[in-house]
């Protein structure tokens, strides 16, 4: 639907174009017999003769002559098809306004009038090869990112796809262990999990999600890993109340949830786990922070998957217009995320 009407898009602006160079001639003359055989002879016929030169190469001598790097035969048929055309100017004009020979002296040479005709001739061409390329290009450049925006959705479903699973064992654990803590609560938790899931396979398909509902999701998740937590470890969270018209990549900030739980807590020592999420101006910014527990050479868990999923993800969708800052600070963790803000 959206070629169709291209097409007549461009018809339109073709036909108006040619509306009005044939209307300017005759609106400007006289209202006489004379001046309307003289606006037909000298600037109707011409015009006429430059349309079918124009669309001639606009329409078939570009594409497949010119582009087609048949340079000299598109400059020959060109200037076969001028001659054609020089001397039907020529007989039209004759037709209405018989001239004397030019060559007494009095007028100039009729080669230098040829000469004339021919460069005039050389605009439509010009135009017509000029135009097409263009649109060539413009096509070429639409069809790029048609391409690259097809990779992204390829590449962002792909790594949807692998969010999901890593998110499902790591939600799996936690359940795993409060079952022998507190059995009610590992029911109860199941249960929740049950609208996490049903938030991931059915409310995420699309490329945005208003950003309430994926707030909510992050505060169920927080909270369901908090049960398998002992006193040692204070959780906290700040995050705006929203309408649904700010809209945001699914699940892309939960990553940096499930690191915070998996690397931020000790049974032994006193942690804490803290998140923050503020809009700022046009940008909507993740702050999280985190007591640092460094992984032994023995603790295989997690394989930095979560994180090389987000810094591929928003280098996907924001390319050079967001940050992602983290570093190791006097025994914490701060990660902050800053991107555009959609809505």
């Amino acid at each position: 639907m959206g070629v169709l009407n291209n097409i007549w898009r461009k018809i339109f602006i073709h036909l108006m174009v040619w509306v009005v160079l044939f209307s300017f001639p005759y609106l400007l003359s006289y209202d006489t017999d004379q001046a309307f055989k003289h606006v037909v002879a000298f600037s109707w016929i011409p015009l006429f003769l430059y349309m079918v030169t124009f669309y001639l190469n606009y329409v078939f001598f570009a594409d497949k002559l010119f582009f087609q790097k048949r340079i000299i035969v598109f400059i020959v048929i060109n200037i076969l098809l001028v001659v054609v055309m020089i001397g039907f100017r020529e007989w039209f004009t004759e037709l209405f306004f018989p001239r004397p020979q030019m060559d007494d002296g009095k007028g100039p040479p009729r080669t230098m009038v040829y000469y004339v005709q021919a460069l005039s001739f050389l605009v439509p061409i010009v135009w017509a090869v000029s135009l097409r390329t263009m649109e060539r290009l413009n096509k070429s450049e639409a069809e790029k990112k048609e391409a690259a925006h097809q990779q992204l959705k390829s590449d962002l479903q792909h790594l949807h796809y692998q969010l999901q699973p890593h998110f499902f064992f790591n939600s799996l654990n936690n359940i795993y262990a409060l079952v022998d803590i507190s059995p009610e609560e590992a029911k109860s938790t199941i249960h929740s999990l049950s609208k996490l899931m049903r938030y991931l396979l059915y409310d995420t398909r699309t490329e945005e999600v208003p950003l309430k509902m994926e707030l909510d999701f992050m505060e169920k998740y927080i909270e369901l890993s908090k049960l398998r937590l002992t006193e040692k470890t204070k959780v906290t969270y700040n995050f705006p109340k929203l309408d649904d018209n700010i809209k945001v990549p699914p699940l892309l900030f939960i990553s940096l949830i499930e690191n915070a739980f998996k690397h931020g807590v000790s049974a032994q020592e006193e942690s804490c786990i803290a998140f923050d999420i503020a809009m700022h101006g046009d940008r909507i910014v993740f702050k999280g922070w985190n007591t640092d527990f460094p992984k032994t050479h023995t603790d295989h868990s997690g394989s930095g998957i979560g994180l090389r999923n987000l810094q591929e993800r928003l280098e996907l969708l924001y390319p050079n217009e967001h940050s992602f800052d983290h570093e190791i600070s006097s025994g914490y963790y701060h990660v902050k995320v800053e991107t555009p803000l959609k809505g």
